[in-house]
């Protein structure tokens, strides 16, 4: 078998979601000439399109995380740039719910939490309060988020595209990289699809989410000591039938592996609940189950409940899922970081490989974006 003749290349970008489509922005602004090799055959058709849509304010995570840091200075920029190009937002706020006593210490701890992350904006409100802004709502006290939002995420991916590809960027779709070697004065990448090609590339960001550890254990060269185990957590949601009577997103208090099966709004007013959490067992390469099974709902409602007491019976529709590509285990209960490893980290020149870019990645974007250009510098 003869292989294909070598092609070069400056920055090549792994996975058009909505960070490797942030990155390849960021890295063409600055001046690379940058290609995009996605698997697929459209943008964002992984995690980037299968989630809440929501803009966090950094509440949940760590003092001095990643999560943390890059979610309250990604929130503030994601909002200044979707006015500045008419990505369809709205700062429509959350509400964060005790439904039971035992939760308010929980909630405190939240909000202690949010202040040291920087979101100084969080603060208690009674829960008659929180009635008064949500009449529907069940609560014994509450935490407002008034600086989360919601967003269009394909309209937000769609003006990365643009602005990416105005300077310069290619995007080749149906290009899934299915491996690669460390060679002297660059990466030698092995893109399959109808039209394989060998590429040599000074620099490669490896933003392939779900499968970022997969590929990066198929790069010969790189330690595979640097890569991380990976898990996938399958998130269901389910829309509601009707109108919604909320206003505000409305969370519980979180669980292990989430935030809790909440209430969440579209740019349309649509209702929806989720995620769950389901562990799923795959083999890396394998096609991965998105399918909502029905019986699923059943939880949902006594979980809803506890927070909306009012919802109707046959209320729920199956929606849609998600997979969060996790890098700790089901019985971890620590929760992880985002990785985000450069040259300094595993000792390959011009390489980055981003793991773990689970929520909140989407808010964190342009922040993760200048995250990777400062590792490769």
């Amino acid at each position: 078998m003869t292989l294909p003749a070598i092609e070069h290349a400056d920055v090549v970008v792994i996975g058009a979601g909505v960070v490797g489509l942030a990155v390849a922005r960021s890295l063409a602004f600055a001046g690379h000439e940058v290609i995009v090799l996605e698997a697929a055959d459209a943008i964002g058709t992984g995690t980037s399109s299968r989630n809440s849509e929501v803009i966090h304010a950094g509440i949940y995570y760590p003092q001095d995380s990643l999560k943390a840091r890059l979610c309250v200075e990604g929130s503030r920029r994601l909002f200044d740039y979707c006015t500045s190009h008419n990505v369809g937002h709205r700062r429509c706020g959350k509400l964060i719910v005790a439904t039971d006593e035992a939760q308010m210490a929980a909630l405190e701890g939240l909000r202690v939490k949010a202040h040291a992350n920087g979101a100084e904006e969080v603060h208690w409100i009674a829960a008659a309060e929180a009635r008064a802004m949500e009449p529907a709502l069940a609560c014994v006290g509450a935490l407002h988020s008034p600086m989360t939002g919601i967003i269009d995420s394909h309209g937000l991916m769609l003006a990365y595209q643009g602005e990416a590809e105005a300077k310069g960027a290619m995007i080749a779709f149906n290009a899934p990289v299915t491996g690669g070697v460390v060679e002297e004065g660059g990466i030698l990448l092995d893109v399959g699809g109808d039209n394989p090609m060998r590429l040599k590339c000074k620099i490669v960001v490896n933003c392939a989410g779900l499968f970022a550890p997969m590929l990066a254990r198929r790069i010969a060269g790189l330690s595979p000591d640097s890569v991380p185990a990976n898990y996938y957590c399958k998130g269901n949601y389910f829309t509601l039938a009707g109108r919604s009577p909320f206003t505000r997103l409305i969370y519980p208090a979180p669980e292990v592996a989430g935030l809790g099966v909440h209430l969440t709004l579209d740019m349309a007013g649509q209702a929806k609940f989720g995620p769950d959490v389901e562990w799923l067992d795959v083999t890396d390469g394998a096609p991965l189950d998105y399918v909502v099974n029905p019986r699923r709902g059943d939880g949902f409602y006594a979980a809803i409940r506890t927070y909306w007491p009012g919802l109707p019976d046959g209320a729920l529709q199956p929606g849609y899922s998600g997979i969060r590509p996790k890098v700790q285990s089901p019985t971890d209960k620590t929760g992880a970081d985002f990785i985000v490893q450069g040259p300094a980290d595993h000792g390959v020149a011009g390489l980055v490989n981003l793991y773990g870019i689970e929520s909140p990645g989407l808010t964190s974007s342009l922040a993760l974006a200048d995250l990777v250009a400062a590792k490769l510098d």
